[in-house]
């Protein structure tokens, strides 16, 4: 343990070791609520994915390419922050490996190993992410039945404000549907009961009140 301690922070490995550690700091902010899963999402749209104006002066050859690029790797289709993750993950593993095996101590041949690792990480980010696609979109869907959860009752399973993001679990013909959802005005917390009132669309979650049965 301690060797592979010495390994990470070693100069040929400081650069992957930094970004698993980033990502690692990220997912616990997550946990502990304070932050959502797409604070830290590149996007236009409020939703957390990419998008391109395919209308723009500029769009042509170049940008019907990176679309191509960025959906082959499956990112639109999934947060950028868990695509990041694994990435960074098998880069900071073959980093330790490459250096160690080749007896490397140098921070520059450490930098030139990191340009194909870089790339055999995106591959293999591409395959562990395809179960997530399908979670994600199940998710992200707009929901043919959403008129069927707006007017239930909803139970809070991760704090929601009117700028977070949280989700919810509502029942429908006794089975538990996950809502992703923001408060209307007064912050939810994780346990409280809400009233589903409507979907935003431009946000891709549903709105929620407070609800009392007092």
């Amino acid at each position: 343990m301690t060797e592979l301690l010495q390994a990470a922070i070693s100069p040929p490995n400081l650069l992957p070791t930094g970004l698993l550690v980033f990502v690692l700091l990220y997912w616990l902010t997550v946990i502990v609520g304070l932050l959502d899963m797409k604070t830290v999402d590149l996007d236009i749209s409020d939703h957390g994915h990419f998008h391109y104006d395919s209308h723009a002066p500029h769009d042509g050859l170049g940008t019907s390419w990176l679309n191509g690029a960025l959906a082959f790797f499956n990112l639109g289709r999934i947060p950028l922050m868990v695509f990041l993750s694994f990435v960074f993950l098998p880069l900071w593993v073959g980093s330790i490996l490459a250096n160690y095996y080749t007896g490397n101590t140098s921070l520059l041949l450490g930098l030139a190993f990191l340009l194909p690792l870089f790339i055999g990480s995106l591959f293999v980010a591409k395959f562990l992410t395809l179960p997530f696609v399908k979670l994600f979109t199940a998710l992200e869907k707009d929901h043919d039945g959403g008129a069927v959860v707006i007017g239930k009752v909803c139970t809070v399973l991760l704090p929601a404000t009117a700028d977070r993001l949280g989700q919810a679990a509502v029942r429908i013909d006794g089975a538990p549907l996950m809502l992703n959802i923001r408060s209307t005005g007064t912050p939810l917390a994780k346990g409280e009961s809400g009233l589903v009132i409507d979907f935003d669309d431009q946000r891709r979650c549903y709105l929620v009140e407070p609800y009392h049965t007092s």
